[in-house]
């Protein structure tokens, strides 16, 4: 009886924290989808109910062993979580407040009119054409990390989307080629884009600094990538700092959408 007593004094306060706990892990499963890191999320929150569970039992004994788990066990989850950490760090501090994006935005709490569904049919029948002439390109589509830091190593634009657009950004004899382009909102931001470079991954000797830069950019962000290899002509879609496999244009289309959506 007790215990219903006390949800029935909760209070606004009480209430706001629920919810506001709620949503960090909502978004902190997110973050650590797909990847290897939420294998040990769900084993840290079946961690954490136990403890509390053995506490409301009055379970001194094994209380104590759970609680001393998580007390020091915040500095190996560290270590652990490094990138995703990194990752939601990087998506709180690159918020930008004085531009479009506001920071509701960056969390995708919501839609607005200025948000404007990118083209990615377009940006895919490019990238096959380029595929058949064996042009080298690097597409990153930005989501919810501002890419501004990226952007500002390169050329800042403001183009919209079409194929001959981005066919004429990496026409060799371009003198935007060089480089990745970084699209948000249908928009170019930025060409020659210089990005940051993965040299831990063991990938195949097929693939070069494209691949690695679109390694690179996407584990550290939540970006992902596309990258035309100059060599084979072939094309490769990454996400979360991985290779993603797809069938055929369709499929990579239809993912790419479902990613950014």
């Amino acid at each position: 009886m007790e215990i219903f007593k006390d949800i029935l004094d909760l209070s606004v306060v009480d209430i706001i924290d629920v919810i506001l706990v709620a949503l960090l892990l909502y978004y902190v499963y997110k973050l650590v989808k797909g990847t290897v890191a939420i294998n040990i999320f769900i084993g840290i929150i079946i961690i954490y109910l136990v403890w509390k569970l053995t506490d409301f039992l009055e379970m001194e004994l094994l209380t104590g062993i759970f609680g001393g788990f998580m007390q020091v066990g915040i500095i190996a989850l560290i270590v652990v979580f490094q990138p995703e950490i990194r990752k939601f760090l990087l998506m709180v501090g690159s918020t930008n407040f004085n531009r479009r994006k506001k920071f509701m935005q960056q969390f995708k709490f919501l839609k607005t009119e200025q948000d404007v569904e990118t083209d990615v049919d377009a940006v895919v029948s490019a990238c096959n054409k380029m595929s058949m002439s064996k042009t080298g390109a690097l597409i990153v589509f930005e989501r919810n990390n501002n890419l501004d830091f990226l952007s500002e190593s390169g050329d800042e634009m403001n183009i919209k989307v079409t194929q001959p657009i981005i066919e004429s950004i990496f026409f060799k004899n371009s003198p935007l080629h060089d480089g990745a382009i970084i699209i948000s909102n249908n928009v170019v931001k930025a060409t020659r884009v210089i990005l940051p470079v993965n040299n831990d991954k063991n990938i195949p000797q097929r693939f070069g600094l494209r691949h690695r830069a679109a390694i690179g950019v996407t584990e550290k962000t939540d970006a992902v990538a596309l990258a035309v290899s100059e060599e084979t002509g072939h094309i490769s879609y990454f996400k979360d700092g991985e290779f993603v496999v797809f069938e055929d244009s369709s499929e990579l289309s239809s993912m790419i959408k479902k990613d950014l959506g």
